[in-house]
């Protein structure tokens, strides 16, 4: 009989329980890991209402810290022991979406079609982190290993909402000396403030209304704050430009109206990043988007993973460039798991991210 394993299952819509399975069998290109720290995403409550579908009795999650515990035959250049991170979207390295780029979009079925996502495998086609242990495939393609000095925390938000974040950042085409409005202050939100500043923009407007969360984007770069619940944003950040508006405009919530709020703030020519995982159709506004005249630019992101872009997210902290360890503000066990998704699904207690110590 298979050894088992804790984790953390999907049963139904509103219904996450921990539960057993087990512990994976290491194929030839694989690694399992000893899971030590990891994390709850929004995206997992996305899946948590069923507003997002999984297979019944998946393992959820996406964001691994953890050791080594076994090796695939075929793996090399990695050792047993030692500490790595795997991102959120592991590709394969060879389909034709990944040798052309875009990683995220890489997975089974590429080669003969259009598969959006297919990249993101952890808690969505394949068991996922929030586990005792953790199958990676595709090991040598996803793999980093930790830096010396560097711990669990520091690095836990490498493998999503740093990625996430910072794509954001990258896609909306920031220049040096450029003006950004980042619409929502959650931890993805927070990370494209900092990847904003990373960037070059010198003007930063962070927006949301929860003060702590202001006083986070402040901490992590932004130059202006606005609360929407006492003043009208749009009108805010057209003030703080002299009526320009900015030269980007970030999305990091997922809803309708901050999706309107970011092109109605947006210069002519200038580009509105959608990073938000939406639950319903969006309508895209008339005088906002200038009749499809203004020469904007509407582009979305999922965070890129493989081992070089954890590499490189990890040097990023290493260097001391940006410190997300802040972002945990709350400590769980994996027997805890329940307790930590009804408290990070209804935001109570100020959370910004946990970290769930398996």
């Amino acid at each position: 009989m298979s050894a088992k394993m804790k984790a953390a299952l999907f049963i139904e819509p509103n219904r996450i329980v921990l539960g057993e399975k087990p512990i994976p069998e290491v194929g030839p290109n694989d690694a399992l890991l000893k899971v030590t720290t990891t994390t709850i995403c929004g995206t997992d409550i996305h899946i948590l209402k069923g507003e997002y579908p999984v297979e019944k009795n998946l393992t959820i999650g996406h964001e691994p810290v953890g050791t080594i515990e076994k090796l695939g035959r075929n793996v090399v250049g990695y050792a047993e022991g030692q500490r790595v991170i795997a991102g959120a979207i592991c590709p394969s390295g060879h389909s034709y979406a990944c040798l052309d780029g875009l990683h995220s979009q890489d997975g089974p079925g590429t080669a003969h079609g259009l598969k959006p996502m297919g990249g993101w495998r952890f808690g969505n086609t394949i068991d996922g982190a929030q586990a005792e242990y953790l199958l990676v495939p595709d090991a040598m393609a996803n793999l980093a290993p930790v830096p010396d000095g560097l711990t669990d925390e520091q690095v836990l938000m490498c493998p999503d909402i740093m990625s996430t974040g910072f794509a954001g950042a990258e896609a909306a085409n920031i220049k040096i000396g450029d003006t950004v409005a980042i619409f929502a202050q959650g931890p993805i939100g927070l990370c494209a403030t900092a990847g904003a500043r990373l960037r070059g923009a010198t003007t930063i407007i962070a927006v949301d209304s929860v003060p702590e969360r202001l006083a986070m984007a402040e901490r992590l770069g932004a130059d202006a704050v606005v609360n929407f619940k006492e003043t009208d944003p749009v009108e805010a950040i057209m003030a703080l430009t002299q009526g320009r508006g900015v030269d980007s405009a970030i999305e990091a919530l997922g809803l309708q109206s901050t999706f309107e709020h970011c092109l109605k703030v947006l210069k002519p020519g200038g580009t509105l990043s959608s990073l938000g995982v939406y639950s319903a159709d969006l309508t895209i506004p008339l005088a906002a988007f200038h009749a499809g005249l203004g020469d904007n630019k509407i582009v979305t992101s999922l965070c890129p993973g493989g081992k070089e872009r954890m590499r490189r997210l990890m040097n990023v902290i290493a260097g001391g460039r940006v410190d997300l360890g802040p972002l945990v503000t709350h400590h769980y066990d994996l027997e805890q798991i329940e307790a930590a998704y009804d408290l990070f699904a209804n935001q109570r207690d100020g959370v910004l991210k946990v970290a769930i110590a398996a």
